[in-house]
């Protein structure tokens, strides 16, 4: 069972109690940031741990260490918004609506980065994305005349650039060397975001991210997850198998 927002857990955990008990099917759990990650086995069949996954979404943002197929580490998280949150709180600020990543992405790209936003770094890998709204919020309520396209261009530069610098962190910080990153989330899908670690090929890291339609939650995300665990005590071989 997938594991989301309360209103809709508790529909969906009734359904599947009920779909369980009607085809006497074992009714499981599986972790939700964990089924993000495996999206990306669904795209690369030959991805293999050990790697660094950016996990961003609407209610998560995470540097993960995926050691093994079904074991991992998170090494540092946000400690207010989570980036999809933040994305949706600036859009529906300017006006564009829900759901407020695409919006953004899409209108960014008639604009240019020319408001300067402030950025919050820790000494640990933790994330805060909440400055970068709140001064999204302030121009937007103070500036006249406010161009919408160039706030919405800025606002993703400068989360952007904070996702990369903990990430450049991480890789210093991992006690083994490791060439691979993965991004995984509903916040994988933006261009620039893409575009931004796609760079960072150009270093030598490998970038690995879900196809869009596996981005944001889905059931074939789930499936692939929990198959990982169904098998961590088989071979890994085996478990490779299930992705060829």
């Amino acid at each position: 069972m997938d594991l989301g927002l309360v209103g809709a857990l508790l529909v969906g955990l009734s359904y599947a109690k009920a779909l369980s008990f009607s085809l006497h099917k074992p009714l499981v759990g599986v972790n939700h940031i964990e089924g993000h990650i495996a999206a990306n086995y669904l795209t690369y069949p030959d991805l293999k741990p050990p790697f660094l996954c950016i996990m961003m979404s609407g209610g998560n943002t995470q540097i993960v260490y995926v050691k093994d197929y079904t074991h991992s580490q998170v090494l540092g998280k946000t400690r207010d918004d989570a980036i999809g949150e933040a994305f949706d709180k600036v859009a529906r600020v300017i006006g564009l609506g829900y759901p407020g990543g695409p919006k953004v992405d899409k209108l960014a790209k008639e604009g240019v980065p020319e408001y300067d936003l402030p950025k919050t770094f820790f000494d640990n890998l933790d994330f805060s994305f909440s400055g970068i709204k709140t001064a999204v919020i302030n121009l937007n309520h103070k500036t006249p005349n406010l161009n919408k396209a160039n706030l919405c261009a800025s606002f993703q530069k400068a989360v952007t650039e904070v996702l990369m610098e903990n990430t450049k962190k991480a890789l210093k910080q991992i006690p083994e060397p490791i060439n691979t990153i993965a991004l995984a989330g509903g916040v994988s899908a933006n261009s620039y975001i893409r575009k931004a670690f796609l760079d960072l090929e150009k270093e030598g890291i490998k970038i690995v991210m879900p196809q869009l339609s596996l981005c944001t939650d889905n059931a074939a995300m789930i499936a692939s997850a929990r198959i990982l665990s169904f098998y961590r005590r088989r071979k890994r071989q085996f478990i490779l198998k299930c992705y060829s």
